[in-house]
């Protein structure tokens, strides 16, 4: 238990001591396993959509959501420093030969392909330096500071989403303009409006709101539609303690307890702010250019379609078994959560009494409900859909991350590797009830999927905490239908580097 003087300082800095407590427990207890069954795969958990699916759902999509509130919610969090970590080890490097640096030398053969690179030799110029010596000399060093550091580009601490990473004839563009040009492709909804909301670091929303107002003006003056930007800010009360490789409280040199932002699952809560028919969910650096756009509106289109038919057919369930929860209703709803929701009920079902059976049908049917594309496992690291063992006997369909899994178990280890798909964080959600409520998020996630990771500060080992992931964890209690989509829907840039590969080129 913490001690009382502890608790006071908790209280100090801002946090909920209770809520502290519980996590330290966590710490010393660890988290459970996720209790995988199989994977998810194409007839079992993952569907396949066909080409005439594709253009009915493309043909009634516009009529579809025209009344509907859409916005596209994209984390843009963080800077893009993990994008240049091969650089700034490069920068530190003894030897700065381009045969002992792969990476680098890659980065410089093609540094004219990089959408920023006429801004970095205008900036070298501004300098008096020039872009052509500096490589005729070999003095790589100097190039990638300008671009890395404050004198120059300043990219080695700007988010990802104001990084320019394509170029067109017009100039080049940010992930930022990308996603509002996806959101004229399929999120354009009710008055003619687009929604987007970016989930910033305090540090850069300025800089955000500024790219964001000269966007605007500029789309709204080139379409004829209305955008609607927001944004909101990962909150400190769900930063998590940091502690000692005994569990004691991790102090930092001033005297105060370290608390450390806890992963993308800390939003949940700026995802349960947002009040919307539809909200698509995607990584701000999963864009292309244009010319590779279709495939993405396409799917984009697909899993909302789904969603929305899957919605009328479920909003009309609840109705029936709150007005009139016949037998043959009960069958119904039955059949429907295990071929369509993702749900294998437990044997214990059939035993339940008719009234019995409603309630636990009303339950499970009233929940948010989620369309997760799934894209075909090419050996990416991370999370992927599986059929998870639940605590009342059932099964239901999870995106499981690697982290969650106790990969010293022969058999999780089995069903890991014959894992067919991956997911790219490729999601849309309904997170209204059949009434119109919006629900209550935070009441839907499994506290227990979190998980612990090491870290150091300042020389000293720590032990960090991460809250149940946002489309895991976060998302554990929902109802889940997972869509197979193509490959080419997922184009993240995780490195620099990245950015030279064909989808991220100008045609």
């Amino acid at each position: 238990m913490i001690e009382e003087a502890v608790k006071e300082k908790i209280a100090l800095q801002g946090r909920d001591p209770e809520k502290i407590e519980a996590q330290i427990v966590s710490f010393k207890n660890g988290f459970p396993f996720l209790a995988i069954d199989e994977p998810a795969t194409i007839g079992n958990g993952i569907e396949e959509i066909t080409e005439e699916q594709i253009s009915a759902y493309e043909e009634s999509y516009p009529s579809m959501t025209a009344e509907k509130e859409l916005v596209k919610f994209v984390p843009a969090s963080g800077a893009a420093t993990r994008m240049f970590k091969n650089l700034f080890a490069y920068l530190e490097s003894e030897d700065q030969s381009l045969e002992a640096n792969p990476f680098v030398k890659t980065f410089i053969s093609n540094l004219s392909s990089f959408a920023f690179y006429k801004d970095l030799k205008e900036k070298l110029s501004e300098k008096g330096k020039s872009i052509d010596v500096l490589l005729d000399s070999g003095d790589y060093a100097t190039i990638i500071t300008y671009l890395l550091s404050d004198e120059g580009l300043g990219y080695g601490k700007l988010p990802k989403g104001l990084l320019k990473f394509h170029n067109y004839e017009e100039g080049s563009r940010t992930p930022v303009y990308e996603h509002f040009i996806e959101g004229l492709q399929y999120g354009l909804g009710k008055n003619n409006t687009v929604r987007l909301h970016f989930t910033v670091s305090p540090e850069h929303q300025v800089r955000f709101e500024a790219k964001v107002n000269e966007l605007k003006k500029t789309l709204t003056e080139k379409y004829g539609v209305n955008f609607d930007v927001t944004f909101s800010q990962q909150k400190p009360s769900t930063d998590t303690i940091a502690v000692n490789m005994d569990n004691t409280p991790f102090m930092e040199d001033n005297g105060e307890i370290l608390f450390r932002p806890a992963g993308h699952g800390a939003l949940l809560e700026n995802l349960n702010e947002i009040d919307a028919d539809l909200i698509f969910i995607k990584n701000i650096d999963n864009v292309v250019p244009d010319h590779l756009k279709e495939t993405t509106k396409k799917f984009k289109i697909v899993i909302a379609s789904i969603l929305l038919e899957t919605q009328e057919k479920l909003f009309g369930l609840l109705r029936k078994l709150h007005k009139d929860p016949n037998k043959e209703v009960i069958n119904t709803a039955e059949a429907f959560l295990e071929n369509d929701l993702g749900l294998r009920l437990s044997p214990q079902f059939n035993k339940l009494l008719d009234s019995e059976k409603i309630d636990f049908l009303k339950t499970k049917l009233n929940r948010p409900l989620r369309v997760c594309g799934m894209v075909e496992n090419t050996g990416e690291p991370g999370g992927g859909p599986f059929w998870v063992k639940d605590k009342d006997g059932s099964f239901s369909l999870q995106i499981g991350e690697t982290a969650q899994l106790d990969l010293n178990d022969s058999k999780t280890t089995k069903i890991f590797r014959s894992s067919s798909h991956f997911n790219p964080t490729d999601l849309v959600c309904g997170v209204k009830d059949y009434e119109g409520n919006k629900f209550d998020l935070l009441q839907y996630r499994d506290p227990e999927t979190g998980f612990i990771t090491q870290k150091s500060k300042n020389g000293k080992d720590l032990k960090a905490q991460e809250l149940p992931g946002l489309w895991n964890g976060s998302m554990a209690d929902w109802n889940s239908i997972f869509v197979e989509v193509p490959l080419a829907t997922f184009n993240p840039v995780k490195t620099i580097n990245d950015l030279l590969r064909e989808q991220h080129q100008s045609s």
